[in-house]
């Protein structure tokens, strides 16, 4: 288990912001989802032990960041939404500077960063100044600099901020490659919803600063109703009409065969099946309907969807 929170609570004076937060997170990409104001970034700066936290609450790798932040901190790589640097300084600079701040050894920090420059695409423009990168070239120096010292957690807050579409696929396939072929654990925190249907398996939702949702991402788009994907061999029109008859509602039909269909409340799937047989068709296919990542969203926020 890579972070457990376990009914963590936090405030600003006397302002909650956090209540009774518990999830845990599984090995590969976790997506940090909720609206503005969810608690999101006080979760986050509670895992770094940035904030005062009570502890017994959040293990990162077994480790309480109440009892030994530093420690903490040194398997956590962070890449913040907002810029961070030093004006002045260039890349490699930074880089080898964040990787001393981490604990490294001087010789080790300045190796190691201009592996991680190399490996994030800024090689060649690892001794100009940060004043002058782009955007794009800003967001892969912080990747960097989160990645110098080797963390066994990336902490990745709004990743892809900025980027043009090229930006952010080749930022996504970074991401991607961290998890699968470094074997570093991610979280990611973004607004933008298909980042994260993109890059991450699991998802904790917040929403006014609880947990509605935690578990996978695909359990998380499943459709938590009477709704059904079904496909038929052929004579759609006419299954479209028994399944009518029989009380069903029927949401759409996309393409030649596929019907979206919604059962009574009092009605198991058995009367999809027996529908069919009742009219002499085949189903070649069915199963749950799913949502998009941003319809379980909202229906997450709203209250519609059951936490895990």
């Amino acid at each position: 288990m890579i972070v457990h929170c376990d009914h963590f609570e936090q405030s600003y004076g006397a302002r909650r912001v956090l209540f009774d937060v518990s999830f845990s997170v599984q090995p590969g990409c976790t997506g940090l989802l909720g609206p503005n104001g969810a608690g999101k970034s006080t979760l986050i700066k509670s895992m770094l032990a940035q904030l005062q936290i009570p502890a017994g609450h959040i293990k990162i790798h077994a480790v309480d960041p109440a009892l030994d932040a530093l420690k903490v901190r040194g398997m956590i790589g962070y890449m913040p939404e907002k810029d961070v640097y030093l004006s002045g300084m260039n890349g490699f600079e930074l880089c080898s500077f964040c990787g001393e701040l981490s604990g490294m050894h001087r010789t080790d920090a300045v190796g190691r960063a201009h592996e991680v420059l190399f490996y994030v695409g800024l090689g060649e423009a690892r001794y100009r100044e940060v004043d002058g990168y782009s955007t794009g070239m800003r967001q892969r120096l912080k990747l960097a600099c989160a990645l110098v010292h080797g963390p066994k957690l990336l902490i990745l807050d709004e990743p892809t901020t900025g980027l043009d579409p090229r930006g952010r696929e080749e930022m996504l396939a970074l991401v991607d490659d961290v998890v699968r072929t470094r074997g570093i654990d991610v979280i990611m925190s973004s607004h933008i919803l298909r980042d994260i249907e993109q890059s991450c398996d699991h998802l904790v939702v917040l929403f006014e600063g609880k947990v509605v949702f935690t578990g996978s991402r695909k359990d998380f788009q499943r459709q938590e109703s009477q709704m059904l994907q079904v496909r038929v061999k052929e004579n759609p029109d006419q299954m479209s009409r028994a399944l009518q008859a029989a009380g069903c509602r029927i949401v759409s039909m996309e393409g030649a065969k596929n019907l979206e269909v919604e059962l009574p409340e009092s009605e198991s799937v058995d009367l999809i099946w027996k529908t069919a047989r009742d009219n002499h068709l085949q189903i070649r296919t069915l199963v749950p309907s799913t949502l998009s990542l941003e319809q379980a969203f909202e229906k997450a926020i709203n209250g519609e969807q059951p936490r895990e």
